[in-house]
């Protein structure tokens, strides 16, 4: 499994954004897949994740409501729409895959990993 995150920039604070995950390789319907965000000096923290099948999604505290994540069977790509954007959002995003049955919060439960795109909020 390849994932090809993409989508970050610059922007302002309250503003928005979406990023983009690319699937590609074997995949199947039982997938989770998740964004997490690192700061230089900090591990990476989970955002939000998605069951590729149900469609079932779980969100950090720090971003529900504001952020929300979503996937397109047909384009085999993940999406994180981020609207009202803090300078605590600025960090690079992360997307990763899991196998497993349920939605994993911890990065080490995470098989597969985005190369990263960074997201800069300037306030």
């Amino acid at each position: 499994v390849q994932l090809q995150a993409s989508g970050g920039g610059l922007v302002q604070a309250g503003d928005s954004l979406r990023l983009s995950c690319t699937v590609s390789g074997r995949t199947s319907g039982t997938y989770s897949m998740s964004w997490f965000r690192q700061v230089p000096g900090k591990g990476r923290e989970f955002v939000a994740g998605i069951r590729w099948n149900t469609g079932t999604t779980y969100y950090a505290d720090s971003t529900k409501g504001r952020f929300t994540i979503s996937r397109d069977n047909a384009k085999s790509t993940m999406y994180l729409q981020m609207n009202f954007l803090k300078p605590e959002d600025t960090a690079v995003y992360y997307c990763a895959a899991d196998p497993g049955v349920d939605i994993p919060t911890l990065a080490r439960r995470y098989i597969y990993w985005g190369q990263g795109t960074l997201v800069t909020v300037s306030s």
